[in-house]
């Protein structure tokens, strides 16, 4: 049958009916999103499982066979080295050239550049040999799993090439486009959940019932080794290496490649990083075990995992040297980066690495060899376009401000004759009168400009207090206002929005 197509609310319509999708998307035009959907015979079991409530299903006891708390499993290099024999033919083995930071940043960095795989991640490696190793009658059963994006992508495109058939069970955000993204690659798509807990528990309940084999995203032992592949061509391509940097969400990336690594070149330090927003690993390693941790929105949603898997953790805690955690600001600059340096569009996950490097926790490093993961492109497109919005904020580049000048004619004409003698763009302006507490004889005007550089903000600064007596900054500014005030040299060094910038037009670098 056909979806309405108009003004239908795609998301919402997921939210309440709880869709199976199991066919490519017809067209996606100005009427909005349009789907065919396959009008499937299903086993009594499936027919039962579809009209229960989520709450029904969240009631079923589940476990994951594979991944068992009580005895984590060791995956060891052997496996990683057939894994990297069985999906060679499968996956794309993707450059790992030097960065255009390096110079800047004082240390040969070197790119890895996994969201070249055709899903838009690393996670094709694990996912691709997970399928691989099923039995042939399991394979003919097919497998489910839960994913919010990179591993249900990553399963559906493997599994369609394989001729294995793969349920995702999706949470209610996850983003339209890679719901798209798993269907166009011939997945059977179930958006059910509010939350990954409960897209996971409906997962298992699915498998136990209809015979699947569920695959946990990044502690199933299979697909631990097919992430440690990763590991295995960094050595390869890089000589020398002295430092691998390695985004950590659920473990399974940095268990593999750590494993891989270090048994190949022990020397070389592994560097995990994670966001400040969920430190899961960080939390397990001071705690000595798999640990659960609040999660708060964060631009690495990838790496948003409240509890590290326990045959990753088990895996990589012996060959990891340092975790680090960085804030959200550095990973917008890091996604900014990429884009400006590099021409790569990367996801927050992807970024993170770079994001340590700017935020100055790899110091150690100055002036050596060290490869970054870039695990994955997969981000949305209007959160590219906030991310490199807050990035330009915390670089120094976009400023928004609010001064009061006299509503005579020609006073609006001064500001903008001042803010084109400093050379800043407007980007936009707002004049306020209703509001202003001041007299009535007065007007705020708003604006967001963009400028060139932290030093060049604080050109305009001292431009302004110097004319008007009622001037205000927003966000990253306030804190450099008040230092420009009392004509003080702000010590910026220890910020983490300033600590290391570039100027946009020579190139290089602007230490405050």
């Amino acid at each position: 049958m056909s979806l309405a197509d108009g003004n239908f609310n795609f998301k919402e319509s997921l939210r309440r009916r709880r869709y199976t999708i199991s066919s490519p998307c017809e067209q996606i035009g100005a009427q909005g999103l349009k789907m065919d959907m396959k009008n499937e015979k299903l086993s009594p079991e499936e027919e039962k499982l579809n009209k229960m409530s989520l709450e029904e299903k969240l009631k079923i006891p589940v476990s994951d066979p594979a991944c068992v708390p009580e005895k984590p499993v060791t995956v060891t290099f052997a496996e990683v080295t057939s894994a990297a024999f069985k999906i060679k033919e499968n996956v794309v083995r993707t450059p790992c050239g030097v960065s255009h930071m390096s110079e800047s940043e004082g240390m040969e960095i070197f790119l890895k550049q996994d969201f070249l795989q055709r899903s838009g991640s690393f996670k094709e490696r694990g996912a691709c040999y997970a399928l691989m190793m099923l039995p042939e009658a399991q394979k003919k059963k097919g497998v489910i799993a839960a994913s919010a994006g990179n591993h249900a992508q990553a399963l559906c495109y493997h599994g369609k090439k394989l001729g294995i058939p793969v349920t995702v069970v999706m949470p209610v955000f996850a983003p339209i486009m890679k719901i798209q993204a798993c269907y166009r690659f011939g997945g059977k798509v179930i958006v059910e959940g509010s939350n990954m807990q409960e897209a996971r528990h409906v997962a298992l309940v699915r498998a136990s019932k209809l015979g699947l084999t569920y695959i946990n995203g990044y502690d199933h032992p299979h697909i631990i080794a097919g992430q440690g592949t990763i590991g295995l061509e960094i050595i390869e391509q890089v000589q020398d290496v002295d430092a691998v940097v390695i985004p950590i969400g659920g473990g399974g990336l940095i268990a593999g490649a750590a494993l891989a690594i270090k048994s190949l070149r022990p020397n070389c330090k592994i560097i995990g990083v994670e966001s400040d927003r969920c430190p899961g690993f960080a939390t397990s390693m001071s705690c000595g075990k798999p640990t659960i941790v609040s999660v708060m929105p964060s631009l690495a949603d990838g790496l948003a995992v409240p509890l590290v898997g326990v045959n990753a953790f088990q895996t990589a805690r012996p060959y990891i040297d340092k975790v680090v955690v960085v804030k959200e600001e550095w990973i917008a600059i890091a996604i900014l980066r990429m884009v400006e340096m590099e021409k790569c569009v990367v996801e927050g996950a992807g970024a993170i690495g770079l994001a340590a490097i700017l935020a100055g926790h790899l110091s150690e490093f100055k002036g050596k060899r060290v490869v970054l993961t870039v695990s994955g492109g997969n981000i949305d497109t209007t959160v590219l376009g906030r991310c490199l919005d807050r990035g330009l904020t915390a670089d120094g580049r976009l400023l928004k401000f609010s001064v009061v000048v006299s509503d005579r004619a020609g006073s609006i004409a001064e500001l903008c004759t001042l803010l084109a003698d400093v050379g800043v763009t407007v980007k936009d302006i707002l004049q306020e009168r209703a509001w202003l507490k001041n007299d009535v004889f007065s007007v705020k005007v708003k604006i967001v400009c963009e400028a060139r550089n932290i030093g060049h903000c604080k050109e305009l600064m001292k431009a302004l207090t110097d004319k008007y007596d009622s001037v205000s900054f927003a966000g990253f500014m306030q804190t450099l206002d008040s230092n420009i005030r009392t004509m003080s040299t702000p010590d910026l060094t220890s910020s983490p929005f300033y600590k290391k910038l570039h100027m946009s037009e020579s190139g290089s670098e602007y230490l405050m």
